[in-house]
C-alpha cells in the first residue's frame, strides 16, 4: 500500500511536471499543485483510455493509466483550472 502511494506521488510529479511545461504561460502552482494535477491528470487520463479503447466486455471503469496518459490527462486538467480561474479573475 505504501509502495502505491509513493507510486502514485511519484507519477504525479512527473506528470504534472511535464504538463506544465508543454502547456505555455505561467502557472503559480507549488510542488503539491504540481503532484495533485499529475494525480488527478493520470484518472483523466485512465477515463480517457477507457472511453476510447475499451469495448463494453472489458470495461472496468476508470483507472490510473501510464505516464503518457497522465501527462495527457494533466494537460487536459490544466488547461480547465486555466480557464475556471481566468473567469474569476475578469471581475471589475
Amino acid at each position: 500500500m505504501l509502495g502505491f502511494i509513493l507510486g502514485l506521488i511519484i507519477i504525479g510529479l512527473i506528470a504534472g511536471a511535464l504538463a506544465r511545461l508543454l502547456v505555455p504561460g505561467r502557472d503559480p502552482m507549488g510542488i503539491g499543485a504540481t503532484i495533485l494535477l499529475g494525480i488527478v491528470g493520470s484518472f483523466v487520463g485512465g477515463f480517457l483510455a477507457d472511453v476510447l479503447f475499451r469495448d463494453d466486455a472489458t470495461d472496468r471503469g476508470i483507472g490510473p493509466v501510464g505516464i503518457i496518459g497522465s501527462v495527457i490527462g494533466a494537460i487536459i486538467v490544466l488547461l480547465i483550472y486555466r480557464a475556471v480561474t481566468s473567469r474569476r479573475g475578469v471581475r471589475a
